[in-house]
């Protein structure tokens, strides 16, 4: 069987547990860059993806999805997305 199929047995809430292998393979190919890509504190979603548009003098400008900056937090490659073992992420928040 392929890994899609065994995600069967968990019928409708399968695609939020696990991508499907398409969906894997383009994540990991997905440009990323470690040094810009952070996620954002905000009040109704709890982290919004953020871009870091500059550093000056200990103060950080990022362009974000929605939502005030008040902290970041480094982001993990779009290839860890629904990753099953947490302890291959680079980052746990």
């Amino acid at each position: 069987t392929t890994p899609d199929a065994d995600m069967a047995v968990f019928g409708e809430a399968a695609p939020y547990l696990r991508k499907s292998e398409k969906e894997r393979i383009e994540a990991q190919n997905r440009p990323f860059d470690a040094k810009s890509s952070v996620f954002v504190v905000h009040p109704k979603e709890s982290f919004v993806k953020g871009t870091i548009q500059s550093r000056e003098s200990g103060k950080v400008t990022v362009q974000t999805e929605g939502g005030e900056v008040n902290q970041i937090f480094s982001m993990n490659p779009p290839k860890y997305d629904k990753i099953e073992d947490m302890a291959m992420m680079t980052h746990l928040h």
